[in-house]
């Protein structure tokens, strides 16, 4: 089976990003597709790990270049998927798990109909406007411009495939990866699903054969 392409979003502040660390550490067969973007670093944050972190210039230029497979504007600035990260994690044979916004979800969708999206949600949002105002890097005005993308972006929970709550994180985490192994059972993305099933026929019909009357 080939390696699945997995997409979650949510909108800011329901915890993607650490459901998607959770998940990467926990599972050795998925590996996290990081994302580029124009925003500044947070504190903490390191190019190549949390995001590769591009010019506006630079950013243009490659998706000029064809080099992403997707790319949306958010908050004023830009964020897309790289066709190298999919690939490398596709060629270590796991699962690329791809934290994406809903614009860029819907390209995926687009590009490739089997992939899996996955849509958090947060448990309220009251929860969720802590979650934000906690972080204290926005001025109260950019907070409520997030926010009022967020309930936004909640309008599209219809479009994914599954529906995950972020009310505890373990839980969550649990859910996703119980979804994974579900979807790696489908028999439409197994490839030799007429050869398993041949070789068992040829076991039947040669054991029948031996059978004593």
């Amino acid at each position: 089976m080939k390696p699945l392409l997995v997409v979650l979003s949510s909108p800011s502040g329901a915890g993607k990003t650490t459901i998607a660390e959770d998940l990467v550490g926990a599972r050795s067969d998925v590996g996290r597709s990081v994302s580029a973007t124009t925003r500044d670093p947070r504190a903490g944050e390191v190019d190549g790990r949390d995001y590769h972190f591009l010019t506006s210039a630079e950013f243009a230029r490659r998706v000029t270049a064809g080099d992403f497979i997707e790319s949306a504007t958010y908050g004023g600035q830009r964020y897309g998927t790289l066709k190298a990260e999919v690939d490398r994690l596709r060629r270590a044979g796991r699962h690329a798990l791809l934290v994406i916004e809903v614009a860029g979800a819907r390209e995926i969708r687009r590009q490739f109909p089997g992939a899996v999206l996955v849509f958090l949600l947060p448990p309220s949002g009251e929860a969720l406007v802590s979650r934000l105002a906690s972080r204290e890097t926005e001025a109260a005005e950019a907070l409520r411009r997030r926010l009022a993308i967020a309930s936004d972006e909640l309008g599209a929970a219809r479009e994914y495939d599954y529906l995950v709550v972020n009310d505890d994180r373990a839980r969550a985490v649990a859910e996703i990866a119980t979804i994974l192994d579900a979807e790696s059972l489908r028999v439409a993305r197994h490839e030799n699903v007429g050869g398993l099933v041949g070789e068992i026929r040829r076991g039947i019909r040669a054991a029948a054969e031996n059978l004593k009357d």
